[in-house]
């Protein structure tokens, strides 16, 4: 077959781009831009919502730990003596109680992490709650007072600790939170959660807009079901395990593992323009019709 010319502008393309390639490398070996990494060390973290060993919020909080990450844990004082013994498996963590609900608490908390962290750059809020009476049965008879009670602590109180957090965080820093897919599909019993999560996701997509100004970056991790202290209240739990491991296409679970890895990659540089978007971590469950 005869050669074709390969055209001149071709030509001066791929040496002009050979020499981009070369500056470039230059350019980084004499410390200039380098390329996102995964490193963590020296970071610190604010963590929500560790209620004991099976926590999402645990398992994220030692995952980053064990990278490198000092945390700083906030919990409630009725799970105190089921934290205090996980304590001992951080590296220099600082522990205090707090309630999203409390402002006095939430004062004293941030002042704390002010006094002994500094700046932090990371926020992971893991929190959420509701009557148990409401995650049963029909939705619309949750009463009024149950309905904020929920929306105020699973919701609410995102914005409530960015609000808080914002001004202690450092330039390019990452913001995460726990969801479900029970935010836009109907889950028997999930009930006023469902609606909580949908909130939830919506100040999301809301805070990436405000404190995008920082290159802080804000995102859900939408998880498949997992056995936690906050799951074992919704009735029929154990059904909704079930019907993923029939359904999702890896014909299984996922872990808090899995979760806390998602984390740990929001976390990083690799993902620093990713922000105001739902993750799913869930074994491919949400993507089937039936």
């Amino acid at each position: 077959m005869e050669n074709k010319k390969v055209p001149l502008k071709f030509k001066l393309y791929e040496k002009m781009h050979a020499g981009k390639a070369m500056f470039k490398g230059i350019k980084e070996k004499v410390g200039g831009k380098k390329m996102a990494n995964f490193n963590l060390e020296g970071k610190k973290a604010i963590v929500f919502g560790v209620a004991n060993d099976q926590s999402i919020a645990w398992h994220i909080a030692k995952a980053l730990n064990d990278n490198g990450v000092k945390i700083a844990l906030a919990y409630q004082e009725r799970v105190e003596s089921l934290v205090k013994p996980l304590l001992g498996l951080l590296k220099d963590p600082l522990a205090i109680p707090c309630d999203v609900m409390d402002d006095n608490l939430l004062d004293s908390f941030f002042e704390k992490v002010k006094q002994e962290f500094g700046n932090v750059d990371f926020l992971v809020h893991s929190v959420a709650f509701a009557k148990k009476e409401h995650l049963q049965g029909k939705y619309f008879d949750i009463d009024r007072r149950g309905y904020q009670l929920a929306h105020e602590v699973s919701a609410y109180s995102l914005a409530e600790l960015t609000k808080r957090t914002y001004p202690l965080m450092n330039e390019d820093g990452s913001i995460i939170a726990m969801t479900h897919i029970g935010s836009e599909k109907v889950f028997p019993n999930y009930n006023i959660m469902g609606v909580c999560k949908a909130a939830l996701e919506a100040s999301v997509r809301y805070i990436s807009q405000d404190v995008g100004d920082k290159g802080i970056t804000i995102n859900a991790i939408s998880s498949g079901p997992i056995k936690t202290l906050a799951a074992s209240g919704i009735t029929g739990f154990e059904k909704m395990l079930e019907h993923q491991v029939k359904s999702a296409p890896l014909k299984r679970l996922n872990s808090a593992d899995d979760v806390a890895n998602l984390a740990l990659f929001l976390c990083s540089d690799l993902s620093k323009n990713i922000t105001g978007q739902v993750i799913y971590v869930d074994a491919g469950y949400s993507i089937m019709g039936i």
